[in-house]
């Protein structure tokens, strides 16, 4: 079945390539294609496209149809093009002609980028989700471990005093960062493209802000071309918003496979979160940091596979878009499978206290001792030369009891402000805005 078929049937090579993934990638969209059918039902109705009887029967159906997509039964049929016709399908098959209806006045193109839409913020109330546990375990354990110093780095040389609290901390409040550009993604996505249908409108008195209140959206895509031309554009600044999370996480993964080997061993990850060689009976690996550190590497590609879709097509709809499903559906269920593994095993991390016991962290206490002197009246300068001196004699003894006080250092690391900001971020979504509007839909009657 093909919402478009008329009196000829297209070669069947021709078909398998034209349709390729399609019914696969459709699968994730299939609850929300029926929310967005309930909703332009409901406002064919109110403008006398549909019987108030009509409409009754096709949203109870509709709803049922709901059910089975969210139980993952839902199946789009051999022969039958996309979710689109799988559902007007199931409808016509339970209400006869009736449910041929519930297409007027759209496109499967407004249909699709609604069905997108829907499934995208939906998969973004997840992603900040997913992110808010990490971000909590990042900041208890950098309070947890406040006191504990560890070595700062500069061009993978020994530079400065860190501590536990400060790395755990600042993969805290890059999350934070990160979350501004998931909210942007977030509003760019939740504008309502019904009613633009294949990318011109409708000469049916559609209602557009009537849609647009009962799918939760904050507004619309206001013009008609722009809405089709959203398409690919609304996917790519989701990737954007995907990626920057994903660099945290790729970073992140990299220091702790870095700081768990026996070279460095700043932290040791549970024997039960690492695997082994078939070989080598000591090895305990951190594979799980390695395979968040390649997702999450590949993750940061997808705003760029996106553009190499989209970015020679004119205005107006092609096929192309299509694949851009391919990349872009995945793509959430991969990133908060990372998220959780980050979570569980930043949990379960374990800080080794005594780094420091070690005197070829000496070196890194020097700034301290330069200071120490320039504070006591010692040209800068002349202090840093005479600190520089004694180590290269074999001379220099640190004091490693170290007091930074100016905010986000060491003895100041500003974490309730770092929570702050994610908080005062995270109640900029108004996802409850989207959950009651879905929720009346489908308690409609």
């Amino acid at each position: 079945m093909k919402l478009w078929e008329k009196n000829f049937e297209i070669n069947k090579e021709i078909e398998r390539f034209t349709v390729g993934r399609d019914r696969e990638m459709d699968l994730y969209l299939a609850k929300y294609d029926v929310i967005g059918s309930m909703a332009h039902i409901t406002m064919l109705e109110s403008i006398g496209l549909l019987e108030k009887d009509e409409l009754k029967p096709l949203l109870e159906e509709l709803k049922n149809i709901y059910h089975i997509a969210e139980k993952g039964e839902f199946v789009i049929e051999e022969g039958v093009e996309d979710v689109h016709s799988q559902v007007e399908m199931m409808l016509t098959e339970k209400l006869g002609d009736l449910g041929k209806k519930i297409h007027s006045g759209r496109s499967r193109n407004d249909q699709v980028l609604v069905d997108l839409k829907l499934f995208t913020r939906h998969q973004l109330k997840d992603i900040a989700d997913e992110v808010k546990v990490l971000f909590d375990e990042l900041i208890q354990k950098s309070n947890q471990y406040k006191e504990v110093l560890m070595p700062g780095y500069t061009h993978l040389q020994v530079a400065m005093p860190s501590s536990f609290g400060l790395w755990f901390g600042a993969y805290a409040e890059s999350l934070a960062d990160d979350m501004l550009f998931l909210q942007a993604a977030y509003r760019m996505t939740n504008r309502n493209p019904l009613g633009s249908a294949a990318g011109y409108g409708s000469s049916f008195p559609l209602n557009r802000t009537m849609t647009t209140e009962l799918l939760g959206f904050d507004s619309m895509d206001y013009n008609v071309v722009y809405a089709q031309m959203g398409r690919g554009k609304m996917e790519r600044n989701v990737g954007f918003a995907i990626a920057t999370i994903a660099g945290t996480l790729a970073k992140m993964a990299f220091d702790a496979c870095l700081f768990n080997s026996q070279n460095f061993s700043f932290v040791k990850l549970p024997k039960e979160c690492t695997t082994g060689s078939s070989i080598m009976p000591h090895k305990k690996n951190p594979d799980v940091f390695e395979l968040i550190r390649a997702k999450s590497n590949k993750l940061q590609s997808l705003p760029q596979q996106i553009t190499l879709m989209m970015n020679n097509l004119p205005v107006g709809y092609f096929r192309d878009l299509q694949i851009i499903k391919e990349v872009f559906l995945p793509a959430f269920d991969e990133l908060k499978d990372c998220l959780q593994m980050a979570a569980y095993i930043i949990n379960k991390i374990e800080v080794n206290e005594h780094i420091l016991d070690n005197p070829m962290y000496d070196p890194m206490f020097s700034v301290e001792e330069v200071n120490r002197l320039a504070a006591a009246g010692m040209p800068f300068r002349d202090a840093y030369k005479k600190v520089g001196l004694d180590i290269e004699a074999g001379k220099f003894t640190p004091d490693k009891n170290i007091h930074h006080t100016h905010e986000g250092s060491i003895g100041n690391l500003m974490n309730d402000e770092i929570v702050k900001l994610m908080n005062d971020t995270l109640e900029g979504f108004n996802f409850n805005r989207m959950l009651d509007a879905e929720q009346k839909l489908l308690c409609k009657e």
